[in-house]
């Protein structure tokens, strides 16, 4: 009995015809001081002591054991659990014990919460790499191409991914972003790709398609591009604005190409832009939002606009 009430629980006794014996360590909301003949209806009201009632007209026999569990409010949960003890003295006894569940059950609350989260999380994800495999296959010419870039693109999801779970799925940050998709293929060149503007939280589904695109562009600019050659800064800005009363996000990649380029390496660098769908059709659509690619001569720049707001969970 005292290892129970240590633990924090109540400890009622009741005789074989529902006499009160004993009482312990009552939550306040039932505090016995105002009750002048305890009973399960002067205690807990009539709403608990006619499911107790119901309980106990069953507890004939030693070893006889229930439970019910009473909900207060919205947040409070106690356990009532009861059993038929056989005592030396006076022969079958009833003893309630009365344990607060409120935060064992908010807790599994906020776990089945977790579990429906990573279960949209997750058909989220899927429903990506699904598009993502649908349209590398549409634009690879080979098997071997197709892997060599469904590869790179998972990868880029799952360096996105590890942003978005570090913030407990608030999303990721657009500087970190950039940092993280940008590095892989710039060990020692880091400094080509400088990030300016504002270093705004983007959503879940955001940060994995801006990666996404950022990926594309960075992936373009070293294997197809003038980058490393001519030592030319990338510039990556992101601003928010307000458009028609809602907060923007523009994300710019200026990327100038090499002068001095053979008109053949240039050639190459103009048309082979494998991301050119991913980067015009899907990013934008999964962002609401709307995008520019453009080639020429000079430089490759690729502009992304979405409402920050509707930028998808």
């Amino acid at each position: 009995m005292p290892a129970l009430v240590d633990l924090g629980a109540s400890v009622i006794i009741q005789d074989a015809r529902g006499n009160y014996l004993f009482v312990t360590n009552l939550p306040e909301l039932w505090a016995i001081e105002h009750v002048a003949t305890p009973s399960d209806l002067t205690l807990f009201g009539e709403e608990v002591a006619s499911k107790l009632s119901t309980l106990k007209q069953a507890m004939t026999e030693p070893g006889n054991k229930g439970h019910i569990e009473i909900i207060i409010g919205t947040e409070q949960v106690y356990e009532f659990r009861v059993q038929a003890v056989e005592f030396a003295r006076g022969g079958v006894h009833l003893v309630t014990t009365i344990v607060d569940r409120s935060e064992e059950r908010h807790r599994e609350r906020l776990l089945r919460a977790l579990l429906r989260e990573v279960s949209h999380r997750s058909k989220n994800l899927l429903a990506i790499i699904q598009s993502i495999a649908l349209q590398t296959a549409r634009y690879s010419g080979s098997l071997e191409l197709f892997l060599h870039k469904f590869r790179g693109r998972l990868y880029s999801l799952s360096q996105s991914q590890d942003l978005i779970t570090d913030s407990s799925w608030r999303g990721a940050y657009f500087f970190e972003l950039v940092q993280q998709q940008t590095e892989k293929y710039l060990p020692e060149n880091k400094h080509l790709v400088r990030v300016h503007g504002d270093n705004l939280l983007l959503t879940p589904n955001a940060s994995l398609h801006l990666g996404l695109a950022l990926h594309e562009l960075i992936v373009n600019a070293v294997s197809h591009g003038s980058l490393l050659r001519s030592g030319r800064i990338i510039n990556v800005t992101c601003t928010r604005m307000p458009v028609n009363g809602h907060d923007t996000l523009e994300m710019i990649w200026d990327e100038i190409l090499d002068p001095n380029a053979r008109p053949d390496q240039q050639d190459e660098a103009l048309k082979a832009h494998f991301g050119s769908t991913v980067l015009e059709r899907v990013v934008p659509a999964s962002v609401n939002g709307k995008a520019n690619y453009t080639i020429s001569n000079e430089r490759i720049s690729y502009r992304l606009v979405f409402p920050l707001e509707t930028g998808g969970d």
